[in-house]
């Protein structure tokens, strides 16, 4: 038992738990969406375009957290324009725009020879490190990303199985696609300094696509992510200490695992029902 709690009794342990939790419950918020939509290389491009905003930030002594918004910003706004071309297609878009910022933060971090380790923690994470004041941000974030998924459910929901439907009722699909990137953006820039842009779609994609065979509704896909979320991070901490591994790289290693546990479990249980008997016929007696 022991070997369970110890871990936890640690101060900065306990912060990277919570951490870990309140990125899990935003990154199942927007990550539903970004699984029912088929947009995890939007995921990624959008979680690597936030190094120019990072490394500028880094470079001039000003906040982190501002320069990833300010890139979230720029790459949220060139998907929803370059999206609106009609003889451009959203994957070359998307993909141009990657390549582009990634370029842009490479060339700021070679004006720097310190910004070396800095980069590492941008790539990599260090969940370890989450202060008191990033527990506050992330439950900000985390309010503000129930608040538009709320707000934007019906929405959310029509643009991701029928957008000519959502237009049919008047939903205004590319308002709601352009407030859905930004949920996106949201995630990803208050996960990004937990787990690293490298591995936050280890927290935003693995939950919800694992939640996706035994949930019934989007709410429940959510719901079932979130916890998926909160026990890769428990469990990659735990495994963390004792092995003596990355503590993020650990947590989305593990989330990814618990994907291919729970479709391996799903095909065994389809297989199940396909080979089950068919039940006998009840006779009902008057």
């Amino acid at each position: 038992m022991e070997w369970l709690t110890a871990p936890f009794e640690v101060t900065f342990v306990q912060r990277a738990l919570w951490g870990g939790i309140l990125v899990s419950a935003i990154c199942a918020l927007a990550g539903t969406w970004v699984v029912l939509r088929g947009m995890a290389f939007l995921g990624d491009a959008m979680s690597h375009g936030l190094l120019p905003g990072v490394a500028l930030a880094a470079l001039l002594g000003g906040n982190l957290m501002v320069g990833a918004v300010a890139s979230a910003a720029v790459m949220t706004a060139g998907v929803t324009a370059l999206g609106r071309t009609p003889r451009l297609s959203q994957d070359t878009g998307i993909g141009l725009l990657f390549v582009g910022m990634l370029s842009l933060g490479v060339i700021i971090v070679s004006r720097s020879q310190s910004f070396a380790v800095d980069l590492t923690g941008f790539l990599f994470g260090d969940v370890l490190a989450v202060r008191q004041q990033d527990l506050l941000v992330l439950a900000a974030a985390l309010l503000a990303a129930l608040v538009v998924s709320v707000l934007g459910h019906r929405a959310f929901l029509a643009l991701a199985f029928d957008e000519r439907k959502a237009h049919t009722l008047g939903l205004r699909p590319r308002l709601a696609h352009a407030v859905l990137l930004g949920l996106l953006g949201l995630a990803i820039v208050a996960s990004f300094h937990i787990v690293g842009t490298l591995l936050v779609l280890g927290l935003l994609i693995a939950p919800p696509a694992a939640a996706l065979p035994w949930a019934r509704s989007v709410r429940g896909v959510m719901a079932l992510a979130a916890l998926l979320g909160a026990t890769a991070t428990f469990g990659g901490l735990l495994l963390s200490w004792h092995l003596s591994t990355a503590a993020g790289a650990t947590v989305a290693a593990l989330a990814v695992s618990l994907f291919f546990l729970s479709h391996v479990l799903s095909g065994l249980r389809n297989r199940r029902a396909r080979h089950a008997p068919a039940p006998a016929p009840v006779l009902e007696v008057n």
